[in-house]
């Protein structure tokens, strides 16, 4: 029988990110907590997506993650980082990419309504992405499948990384959302922040349960052992 096993972390950004995927790998739950802020660009985004001054002067590392997807400021306390992974050979695996994360969203609002039942229920987005003006940009400022919403703003931001031996479902569920401080790290003309900054004041809503109570809840929603 396979079970999830669980790892708790704490570090930095950066080193979280460069974890290799196990191979064989197994049913696995990392709850990784950052010790330092930082901003972490995407795959495919370029280092100059970011404005290394500003970054440098407030503390906050740039890193880069092997995912896709925009920039997510990861703040100690702000972002509930949890990634699932799962092998090749696991039936929660799909070759489909946009089908392969609608388990892991499904874990997520189920284990959010049960910690938060008086705020407005979660949803999977199960459909196409959904791009808006500055989601190349901001993760949070767009929708992907598996992404969890609340009242069509999002809750949990999903992206993948797949090798050959599985899959990393890397979740961000945002506890706080300040997203002048983003676009402060961001190197943008000063009125494109102040753009950016009104544009998605109304993309996020936060989780205000604690940490702790939607880690419990999300590993009782976890699909059972195989």
């Amino acid at each position: 029988m396979t079970e999830w096993a669980v790892e708790r972390a704490t570090g930095p950004a950066a080193a979280f990110h460069s974890r290799p995927l196990p191979d064989p790998a197994g049913r696995l739950v990392w709850v990784l907590e950052v010790d330092r802020p930082a901003l972490v660009l995407g795959s495919t985004q370029a280092p100059e997506v970011a404005d290394a001054g500003a970054c440098a002067a407030a503390g906050v590392e740039v890193v880069r993650r092997r995912s896709g997807g925009g920039a997510v400021l990861l703040d100690p306390g702000r972002v509930l980082w949890v990634d699932l992974v799962v092998a090749r050979d696991d039936p929660l695996w799909d070759d489909d990419v946009g089908r392969a994360a609608t388990w892991v969203g499904r874990a997520w609002a189920t284990a959010l309504a049960a910690v938060e039942p008086d705020a407005p229920p979660p949803a999977v987005h199960e459909g196409a992405l959904v791009r808006t003006a500055w989601s190349d940009l901001v993760c949070f400022a767009g929708l992907g499948p598996g992404e969890v919403v609340r009242a069509g703003a999002k809750v949990v931001g999903v992206s993948q990384r797949r090798t050959r031996a599985g899959a990393r479902f890397q979740c961000a569920c945002a506890l706080g959302w300040d997203p002048a401080r983003l676009a402060s790290l961001l190197a943008l003309p000063a009125g494109d922040r102040a753009r950016l900054t009104a544009d998605v004041t109304h993309s996020v809503h936060p989780a205000s349960a604690s940490p702790s109570a939607i880690i419990d809840a999300l590993l009782t929603s976890l699909p059972g052992p195989i």
